[in-house]
């Protein structure tokens, strides 16, 4: 006698789980419904086999893995009303009918029609409808429809169909202009006239015969080839999910800690530049596997500068501290200015004092420093190179007061001084500041002579200064000078800081996603802006390795306007034409993909295809997160590797006494 449950669980292993199905409701829906019930007597033995099943009227039973791969992507949470196009023996009715609350199904073949009502009768399912129709033409007087899922190959989405989608609801169906193959895809209804479509695999169907599919052109054959027509029904060939795919190349971890570095480590190789980014600036798991990732890269491969997306002055103080330099250990609090918890939280804490513990017991010369990267402390940084020089060289110490002074006016607003730059109502310091920094260079040997480090910040600071009284100007022309105006500074001081640091620096860089992240594989590319990303790859070549991260939901903190108050805001699930959903699609708490060399050429051909991805700063707006947090890429040139973590926390700020004047200049605030 044949033990049918354990050749069900067999199939939804092998066949449904190990495919990469990963809708838990999905899994229990196949591993519950008796598919021996639903093929002909003398095929029950083959019921559960990895293939499609003759039935009656020369028709066919699908094979197990694309009825759960189309229930999977209809998205059901449970408790739907459903429409079903080509109910077949009544199998794909019935796991609908495990998941969802009330099933609709058509069949145009009066045989199959009560066929699949007795079949269904006899499994015991009462939820399910059948209707003897044309299919492409819905069942109106039981509209609108949560799902509608289409079980043959239409050559455009019949509009009686989407008429009777309700909206937010989605239909699977596949879609060609011939019969032999067609795309399946899932269209999903925003609104009474709005619809989005995502394509998701290749697949091979019977033709959808009725008036909306392709009944006229059959018509058309009979009449040419003098013979009554046959629809020839081949097994559906569906290329590998993307999800799937993702699951069995990447490395997966339930939690943080789970995660093993080794192999990334061993793939980061010999590089000396390491990019590691963020998809938001307040999500705790991002600061804290990115933290531990920079311990193995400084314990293990020499790594010895930590920069990131900070202001020089802030994260001077925060090397003074772990360098063991001036800086007494109560008294490193630095980044006082919105958005103070980007750089002040816990995670961040945790991290510089490890740093500090580490290079206690280092020589000086080997320990690993801390370096911002970022241009927005104009004043602060003015002031720095005006002690500096008061200290090495009184005379031009005064004259950079005066120089400098041309910018007091605007201290507290330092957006206001490129408005009146721009508008001719004040002279621009840009000659005093630039001169100002020539000044300093053409000392640069007798400084350096005296304390390196010291030279190194003041004059970096000077770029600051310089750099950021032009970014202030140059912001009204719009974004993409700004931007690379601002990115380009970043890798400046990267560049200046290794090159201090001599033949043995290994930078570790911190910032986000949109930063580290090649611009030339995102839309940015077509706005004319670039990144630090970019050009490292450009300047360091295969020296340089990028890490982005992302993930589905969970808590961020975030503002909801420049210079607001922090608020720890819940992220929506991520949009289903974006790379973050096929990732969602793993059912995976984490996972570590490596995107570079090596990569499965299936998994690579499919994430070439541009998707959205979302990109959190400190300002996020749920309401209008499509227009406001999304852009287009292209993952695999964008970054060499990719880390998921599917629900993730809002990190938590320290307390801190806020400077004002920090302005809103940039997009997402990022």
């Amino acid at each position: 006698m044949i033990n049918f449950e354990m050749k069900r669980q067999h199939m939804v292993d092998s066949q449904i789980v190990a495919r990469g199905v990963r809708d838990i409701k999905v899994i229990n829906a196949m591993s519950l419904v008796p598919r021996e019930k639903f093929v002909p007597t003398h095929l029950r033995h083959l019921a559960y086999s990895d293939g499609p099943l003759p039935i009656d009227a020369d028709q066919t039973i699908s094979q197990p893995y694309i009825v759960a791969f189309m229930v999977e992507a209809l998205g059901l949470a449970g408790g739907e009303k459903v429409l079903e196009v080509g109910a077949g023996s009544g199998y794909a009715a019935a796991v609908l009918a495990e998941i969802a609350g009330e099933v609709y199904s058509i069949e145009r073949i009066g045989q199959l029609a009560h066929k699949a009502t007795a079949n269904l009768h006899d499994a015991g399912y009462q939820n399910v409808h059948i209707l003897h129709d044309d299919g492409t033409r819905g069942w109106e007087v039981e509209a609108p429809f949560d799902a509608i899922l289409v079980s043959a190959g239409a050559p455009e989405v019949p509009e009686f169909l989407k008429d009777q989608l309700a909206v937010g609801g989605r239909m699977v169906i596949p879609v060609g202009r011939t019969r032999r193959a067609q795309e399946l895809i899932r269209i999903t209804r925003r609104s009474a006239t709005e619809f989005d479509r995502e394509d998701l695999a290749d697949v091979r169907f019977v033709p959808l015969i009725g008036d909306q599919g392709w009944e006229l052109e059959l018509q058309e054959e009979t009449r040419v080839n003098t013979a009554p027509p046959r629809i020839v029904h081949s097994r559906p060939q569906v290329r590998e999910t993307l999800p799937g795919l993702i699951s069995q190349q990447g490395e997966a971890f339930d939690n943080l800690d789970d995660a093993d570095l080794a192999p990334l480590l061993a793939r980061i190789g010999d590089a000396s530049v390491v990019l590691i980014g963020e998809a938001s600036h307040g999500t705790s798991e991002f600061y804290a596997l990115r933290a531990r990732l920079t311990q193995r890269l400084i314990e293990t491969k020499g790594f010895n500068l930590v920069t990131a997306e900070a202001d020089w002055p802030d994260a001077a103080r925060i090397d003074h501290y772990v360098r063991h330099r001036a800086t007494p250990a109560a008294e490193w609090q630095a980044f006082a200015r919105f958005p103070t918890w980007m750089w002040r939280n816990t995670d961040v804490t945790k991290f510089v004092d490890w740093l500090r513990e580490h290079n206690r017991k280092l020589p000086y010369e080997s320990r690993t420093g801390f370096f911002g990267l970022d241009l927005y402390s104009l004043y602060v940084s003015a002031n720095a190179v005006i002690n500096y020089l008061q200290d090495m060289d009184p005379d031009l110490g005064q004259l950079a007061e005066k120089r400098y002074g041309c910018l007091s006016p605007w201290e507290a607003d330092p957006a206001a001084y490129g408005q009146a730059a721009l508008t001719g109502h004040y002279k621009a310091c840009e000659e005093n500041v630039v001169q100002m920094l020539a000044d300093l260079y053409r000392k640069r040997a007798e400084y350096s002579h005296n304390d390196g480090e010291r030279f190194l910040d003041a004059a970096q600071n000077a770029h600051v200064v310089a750099n950021a009284e032009r970014y202030y100007r140059v912001m009204y022309y719009g974004s993409r000078a700004s931007w690379n105006l601002r990115d380009g500074h970043m890798f400046d001081t990267l560049r200046n800081v290794m090159q201090h640091k001599g033949a043995a620096a290994k930078a570790v860089v911190w910032a986000h996603n949109s930063h580290i992240g090649d611009a030339s594989a995102t839309e940015m590319s077509a706005r004319g802006e670039h990144n630090i990303g970019e050009l490292c790859r450009k300047y360091f070549g295969d020296k340089s390795y990028r890490i982005g991260f992302g993930t589905d939901h969970g808590t961020v903190a975030a503002a909801s306007d420049w210079n607001g108050a922090m608020e720890r805001k819940q992220v929506r699930p991520a949009h289903p034409q974006s790379y973050e959903r096929q990732f969602h699609l793993t059912n995976t708490p984490g996972l570590i993909l490596p995107l570079g060399a090596g990569l499965d050429n299936r998994l690579h051909q499919q994430l070439l295809e541009p998707k959205l991805q979302r990109a959190i700063g400190v300002i996020y707006r749920p309401q209008s997160e499509l227009q406001s947090h999304y852009f287009e890429a292209i993952l695999p040139r964008q970054f060499d590797e990719y880390i998921w973590i599917d629900r993730t926390t809002a990190v938590t700020a320290l307390s801190t006494n806020e400077l004002q004047g920090m302005p809103d200049t940039y997009p997402f605030g990022l």
